[in-house]
């Protein structure tokens, strides 16, 4: 079940060999794709699910990065103008807004 997510968004989940902490298993693994997404838990329910929690963690992040990165402010427009005028732009509607 766990896996078929994976595989879906195109991820590798690389499992790490079985270690025992007092005589119970515990699993280990990491995203191929992003190392720095591990998890680990005494099944392999578990090991899955922490991935799949911090996969959506670092999505979620990376979204909010990408939409802070999109918007310019009227000055850095300002800035970075060239003199060509972007499609449905209205120095109008900026006066309205402020």
């Amino acid at each position: 079940m766990y896996e078929e997510i994976f595989q879906e968004l195109h991820l590798s989940v690389i499992e790490l060999p079985i270690e025992w902490a007092a005589e119970i298993p515990v699993y280990s693994g990491y995203l191929k794709e992003l190392p720095f997404i591990t998890g680990e838990g005494h099944s392999k329910k578990e090991l899955y699910r922490q991935l799949i929690q911090q996969y959506q963690t670092y999505r979620a992040e990376q979204e909010e990065e990408e939409d802070e990165e999109t918007l310019l402010s009227a000055k850095d427009f300002l800035r970075y103008y060239d003199g060509e005028t972007p499609d449905d732009f209205s120095w109008f509607k900026q006066e309205e807004n402020e």
